[in-house]
């Protein structure tokens, strides 16, 4: 199955033709090379038999057809000329002087031939000759040559080589281009399978590592955290959506519980009245919960940056416990704001105000009864930084990054009042302006502070 796949698979393809773009190009080297040496070995060959052709032209001048004939018998009989071909021919073709027994066949009267024969040298078979052949004034043919068998056979060896070659790289590219290919296709089989067995079965399912710590494995690492990432967060969808579903349950219960009522008592005007206000005040919380899923939404698009102007935090702070005092001395908690007189950040100065808000109002309300909540500004070397400290209860170490998610609550009967998404717009507009959100012991209590970057100025 797998064997098959990768010879279907795009990567095998591709190397297909890289192999036969790379073969025709050593193909191409190898026939410059064989096609290199064949002509300047031949024209070596040639041009030493043109200078003993001339030699013995030059003969023939000087003695006559006696002079050439004693010359060509000389160079028969020496060995150092044994790989020559000689032959002098007269009218009829008969042979007058040379170690060939006839005119060979096709040879011209004047030009360069390739042709078989014997010679006396040799003890058995034919030689492969070459040789160049001319007319003489007297009408007699000269034809000067050498034996070329080992050209031959040394062409016919690098033919061979070449081709054994060309044949063993391609054999070689095409074994590691199936090799390279099988196992790409084996990782993503892999991966494949995996994809199908999260269909099949759910996200609780990885793709396996080899621990070659080789590109796919890092691929793998990849889609392994995309996947963990997925099934976080389709676990807190699972999450928001049963959190939204019991803190609408309550309203939406006691609403309908009121209209029943309403619907089987008599008419009573006061009553009416009454019934209309709770049934609004509570459809102003179910609209209310839905106001703040939509501003966190368009605070973490990042939809509100046009509103971006280089504002003080002390100021803003300010306003904020000058607005919660009175909420703080009716559980007789000390409000207090320190630190330093001109903070700046760059941001939106509305959504600061909110978050700012939503911490001191949570300090306040799950802080000590008679307790202590401070507002801290500061300038440090990390840039602007706000802290809310109390001296309540705190939460556990365990539960910090839980509370900035929608709809989380610590208390999980819920019965308190809240929606749980006081602390996820802060974290949202901490996001928007590049802020860091950091959750102390402080000793007893919660020390929360935000990390600015600093202004720019």
């Amino acid at each position: 199955m797998l064997l098959a796949k990768t010879f279907k698979s795009s990567t095998f393809r591709l190397a297909l033709i890289a192999i036969g773009a790379f073969g025709l190009i050593v193909s191409a080297i190898f026939a410059y090379v064989y096609w290199s040496t064949l002509s300047y070995v031949r024209d070596r060959s040639d041009r030493a038999i043109m200078t003993e052709q001339a030699s013995l032209a030059d003969a023939y001048s000087r003695s006559g057809r006696d002079g050439l004939t004693a010359l060509i018998a000389q160079r028969v009989a020496d060995k150092g000329f044994a790989d020559h071909v000689y032959l002098l021919v007269g009218p009829g073709s008969t042979v007058l002087a040379g170690n060939l027994r006839q005119w060979p066949a096709g040879a011209a009267e004047k030009g360069w031939a390739e042709f078989r024969a014997s010679l006396p040298q040799l003890s058995s078979g034919t030689s492969l000759l070459r040789g160049a052949t001319e007319t003489l004034s007297n009408g007699d043919r000269l034809l000067v040559g050498r034996d070329i068998s080992d050209l031959d056979g040394f062409m016919a060896q690098i033919r061979a080589a070449g081709i054994a070659v060309v044949v063993l790289i391609i054999g070689l590219a095409a074994a590691a281009s199936i090799g390279v290919t099988r196992r790409t296709v084996g990782r993503i089989e892999s991966i494949n399978a995996t994809s199908r067995a999260i269909m099949l079965s759910g996200l609780d399912q990885r793709i396996p590592l080899r621990g070659s710590h080789d590109e796919w494995d890092r691929v793998a690492e990849n889609l392994n955290l995309m996947l963990d990432r997925i099934q976080t967060l389709m676990g807190d969808v699972k999450q928001v959506s049963e959190n939204i579903a019991h803190d609408l349950r309550t309203p939406l219960t006691r609403m309908r519980g009121r209209l029943e009522k309403a619907y089987h008592a008599p008419r009573s005007g006061e009553g009416d009245a009454a019934l209309i206000g709770d049934t609004i005040a509570d459809l102003d919380a179910v609209l209310g919960m839905f106001a703040s899923i939509t501003r966190i939404s368009e605070i973490e698009t990042r939809a509100r940056k046009g509103a971006f102007r280089t504002v003080n935090l002390v100021e803003i702070a300010g306003e904020v416990v000058e607005l919660y005092d009175a909420a703080a001395e009716q559980v007789t908690t000390r409000l207090d704001l320190a630190g330093d007189h001109a903070v700046l950040v760059t941001g939106d100065r509305d959504l600061l105000f909110d978050a700012i808000a939503n911490l001191v109002d949570n300090a306040i309300k799950h802080g000590r009864p008679g307790g202590r909540v401070t507002v801290t500004c500061d300038n440090d070397e990390r840039g602007a930084v706000i802290s809310i400290a109390d001296d309540g209860p705190g939460i556990p170490a365990d539960q910090h990054d839980r509370v900035f998610k929608r709809f989380y609550r610590l208390e999980q009967s819920r019965y308190t009042p809240g929606n749980g998404l006081g602390l996820s717009l802060v974290a949202a507009v901490a996001s928007l302006h590049g802020a860091r959100i950091e959750l102390r012991d402080n000793a007893p209590g919660l020390l929360c502070r935000l990390v600015f970057p600093a202004a720019e100025t």
